[in-house]
């Protein structure tokens, strides 16, 4: 029997868990102290506790202390770290995925662009890093600084003027040293308007190469993906037969084995597409090119491709037996709070729900009760629609993200359901920078409000009804909140126009879970003191997290819009700036402490009390 150890966590342990179980392989599960009780351990035929996902020597001693024959790296942690394809060779354990060699090439996008160009694929013009440093004046404004290591939109910076220069580039290098360790940064022509086209490649140990065709992933934040889908909708015959072309032959001039995903970019105002870069192992993303490929009439499981190639099968199939068959669009699930600058969350999962039905597939590894910590990565789970069409496909995500819901904790399912039912993503008009130039907004306070005083006011009198207890407020921060009920709440049509929701309640405290986004309301207390207003110079902490940095002490003058310290959550930096002018009175932390969501860090005494 195969005994396949999967050196990751969350919902791609427990996907790769399901195939590799259905196959007759047995499997093992790595987990940190945190993560004694997941489910992807639960899921696992024999658990590994280890100090690190990211301990190289932690993990290799894991695989060979459970008899690991094979290990599927999933994606993040050591999925791409040529050491860890190497210490895991040298043990006699084989790696679901390249050898370090390739990962090396591949691996980095200096390398990466060298291979491209030998393989005759198109790649972005680029310009010297030293040059450009010597003289900024001299480069075609847009570019774009990047890191040439990792991937994740981490390390990346769009510069438009020479004088942004400088400081952008130093930045990009700070966050890629921080990263992936390494500073050496790239300069691109940046393209303003383009799609993320990327194409899932899988070679196998005999030197055959296929694809199985395309996803595009053109809807990002800063360089991340929101929304993928497949196969991409705004490409002809002619392009999609160049770009997965492209693709194979990048991928068969490196000596590719195993999964991989080449990502292109397409400019939409000459129609040329450039190679951007080559992502070593399985993609978050390769849900929804499951569900649209075809091979000889059969659904594709694609982590069953990569075990097959594994153990020295061959992909003995022609090209032309891979067929498409309607459409996919996947959502990310995250912890963080979308309409209130993505940040990160964190709290007690106090009850979950996961939308099933036709068309509707979840990998994820949220279940009630669970604590969300700033830990990892936060990404919960994806939810993926599938219709015959784009439009039946999109249907389907929204009825999706509908019927999701998790109480206790803020998702960004609200954000998701509002931009996939968009106008703009509908007609598959969003590319790359989309998002970063426009603000999407959120679902109706109002409708969620009126869940809540449905839901606290259950039997109101005929005379009165039940849109007469209009006291609530908003609750100031996400925090978690202790509930004891929960009930589908359906408001009379002819009292409110608000579809069905799904509503906690408890006291004073009513949260409420309406097109994927929460809401906390209080009914004020008349007894409480009055509670500080806006602008009061208290600046508590929007996430819980770590603070990285503390840049004043009590009694010192600042300036509005000073940055008064730095804390980090989930890799994400947010600067406390000084609202106004004014004494700093108090500072709540310092460097390196740990602060939980709400605490106050600062708190600034205007000079102006007006």
């Amino acid at each position: 029997m195969h005994t396949l150890l999967i050196a990751n966590r969350g919902e791609i342990a427990r996907r790769v868990i399901r195939t590799a179980r259905a196959l007759g392989w047995r499997t093992v599960a790595i987990h940190s102290d945190l993560d004694a009780d997941a489910l992807h351990v639960r899921e696992a035929d024999v658990a590994v506790p280890v100090e690190s996902y990211l301990d190289v020597d932690a993990v290799v001693a894991a695989a060979r202390q459970a008899g690991a024959t094979h290990v599927h790296p999933g994606y993040g942690f050591l999925s791409e770290r040529a050491p860890f394809a190497r210490a895991l060779a040298d043990a006699g354990i084989t790696l679901v995925g390249p050898s370090g060699d390739v990962m090396d090439a591949m691996g980095r996008k200096d390398r990466a662009r060298d291979v491209a160009v030998e393989a005759g694929v198109p790649v972005v013009p680029s310009y010297g890093l030293e040059e450009a440093s010597a003289d900024p004046s001299s480069l075609p404004y847009p570019v774009l600084v990047k890191a040439a290591a990792g991937g994740g939109g981490k390390g990346m910076r769009v510069v438009r003027t020479a004088d942004e220069f400088a400081e952008a580039a130093a930045a990009a290098a700070r966050e890629a040293a921080k990263a992936f360790g390494d500073d050496t940064l790239l300069v691109e022509k940046y393209v303003e308007s383009g799609r993320h086209i990327e194409v899932q490649v899988m070679g196998d140990t005999h030197g055959t190469v296929r694809h199985f065709f395309e996803r595009d992933c053109s809807t990002q934040r800063r360089h991340q993906k929101v929304l993928e889908e497949a196969p991409a909708p705004t490409i002809d015959a002619a392009q999609r037969e160049a770009i997965t072309s492209s693709a194979v032959a990048l991928a068969r001039q490196v000596g590719y084995v195993n999964a991989g995903t080449v990502e292109f970019l397409l400019d939409d105002a000459t129609g040329e597409f450039y190679f951007l870069e080559m992502n070593t192992r399985l993609q978050v993303e390769h849900p929804v090119t499951e569900e649209v490929v075809r091979l000889r009439g059969e659904r594709v499981d694609l982590v069953a491709v990569q075990l097959h190639v594994a153990t020295g099968g061959a992909l003995d199939f022609e090209q032309s037996e891979v067929t498409l068959e309607g459409h996919s669009i996947e959502a990310r699930v995250y912890a963080e709070d979308s309409f209130n600058g993505f940040l990160p969350q964190a709290g007690i999962a106090t009850e979950v729900h996961w939308p099933t039905g036709a068309g509707v597939r979840v990998d994820h590894a949220l279940e009630s009760g669970q604590e969300v910590s700033t830990s990892y990565d936060p990404m919960l789970g994806k939810i993926i629609g599938w219709g015959p069409d784009r439009q039946a496909a999109r249907a389907a995500l929204i009825e999706a993200l509908d019927d999701t819901r998790v109480f206790g904790l803020t998702t960004n399912t609200g954000f998701l359901r509002v931009l996939a039912a968009g106008e703009e993503f509908g007609d598959a008009a969003i590319d790359t920078a989309w998002l970063d130039r426009h603000e999407v907004a959120p679902p109706e306070r109002d409708e969620a409000r009126a869940l809540g005083a449905r839901a606290l006011a259950p039997r109101p009198s005929p005379a009165e009804g039940p849109w007469r207890h209009d006291g609530f407020r908003p609750g100031g921060h996400p925090a978690p909140v202790v509930v004891q009920l929960d009930q589908p709440v359906e408001v009379p049509r002819d009292s409110h126009p608000v579809p069905e929701g799904h509503v906690r309640s408890t006291g004073r405290v009513v949260e409420v879970v309406h097109r994927g986004q929460r809401f906390v309301f209080t009914r004020p207390d008349p007894f409480a003191d009055g509670e500080a207003s806006a602008g009061d110079g208290v600046l508590k902490a929007p996430m819980p997290g770590t603070v990285l940095a503390v840049n004043v002490e009590a009694g010192q003058q600042v300036a509005g819009g000073e940055t008064l310290g730095v804390m980090e959550a989930m890799k994400m930096e947010h600067a406390m700036k000084a609202p106004f002018a004014g004494t700093v009175t108090e500072v709540g932390a310092a460097s390196g402490d740990l602060v939980k969501l709400g605490a106050t860090l600062f708190v600034v005494e205007p000079h102006d009390p007006s």
